[in-house]
């Protein structure tokens, strides 16, 4: 399958935090942790090569905690300033200010020297679609400032949000890229719902799932499942998951369409446990 998405308004929304870079002092990006490498958008590090960034691995209750570690450790190394968050619980959110007025200790002191007090440190808060930056937004302002939703796309246009004396923020769409040069890139943002559903062919990307999870989570599915996979074909091991969670259609024949959807959304949903597809030294 040939994962790629990219539609109309990206290219809007791109040509606006294009316009908008100038306004900015810093860069919040919302990374997924399960794959922080593939949910980076390499559009932002050519828009913000000049400006503070913070990283925020966001959905780390989701991810393995052990490597979670490492990325923060890799990010750090790359100059960046980075934090854990689960943007639905709250944690780590508390966090977030300090690490931004850290990150741009810099021109916080230049203002002062200029005698430029109490200007606000204004951020740019950007990330591919459904990595949560909307929820971020809510949580870090303790309000509903931002539209959220389970699906790519929410947020349209841009925003900005006072949260206090020291920092606003500017909410942005979630965009992709135009191209993706590593098809596996695509396949992990169909993994968590960056793309949309509907161009995706759901049995095929199951079992991608399948192969990857049987590699590096062997006991993920068995657990989750109730099966005993051996060295049978990742097809094969989608028909024993409509099996034990019988999907099965009108026909009484197996749904691997069904299977497939219930397996991808146990993924998104952390039911298959706390698991990171990436590793900083692949």
């Amino acid at each position: 399958m040939n994962y790629q998405w990219y539609p109309g308004h990206m290219t809007k929304a791109k040509r606006m935090m294009q316009e908008n870079i100038k306004l900015i002092d810093l860069i919040i990006e919302l990374v997924d942790a399960r794959i922080p490498a593939s949910s980076r958008n390499p559009d932002i590090d050519e828009l913000g090569k000049n400006k503070s960034r913070l990283i925020l691995l966001n959905k780390s209750d989701l991810a393995d905690p052990a490597k979670n570690r490492e990325w923060i450790r890799y990010f750090e190394e790359k100059g960046a300033h980075v934090l854990e968050i689960n943007s639905k619980t709250g944690a780590g959110i508390k966090a977030v200010q300090g690490l931004a007025n850290e990150a741009c200790k810099e021109k916080i002191e230049r203002d002062r020297k200029r005698g430029i007090l109490n200007r606000p440190v204004r951020a740019m808060v950007v990330g591919i679609p459904n990595v949560g930056k909307s929820t971020f937004i809510n949580s870090f302002a303790g309000k509903t400032c931002a539209k959220t939703g389970n699906k790519p796309g929410v947020t349209k246009g841009k925003q900005w949000i006072r949260l206090n004396k020291n920092l606003e923020l500017l909410d942005t769409p979630g965009i992709l890229w135009p191209k993706f040069e590593d098809q596996a890139v695509g396949m992990k943002l169909a993994f968590i719902g960056s793309m949309n559903d509907e161009i995706v062919i759901m049995d095929e990307l199951a079992c991608d799932l399948i192969h990857i999870l049987r590699s590096q989570y062997p006991m993920a599915l068995n657990e989750r499942y109730g099966i005993q996979i051996g060295e049978e074909p990742d097809i094969d091991v989608l028909k024993m998951i409509a099996e034990a969670r019988k999907a099965y259609s009108k026909g009484n024949e197996l749904d691997l369409e069904k299977a497939a959807a219930l397996l991808v959304d146990d993924f998104r949903d952390g039911k298959l446990g706390r698991l990171s597809l990436e590793m900083p030294n692949a």
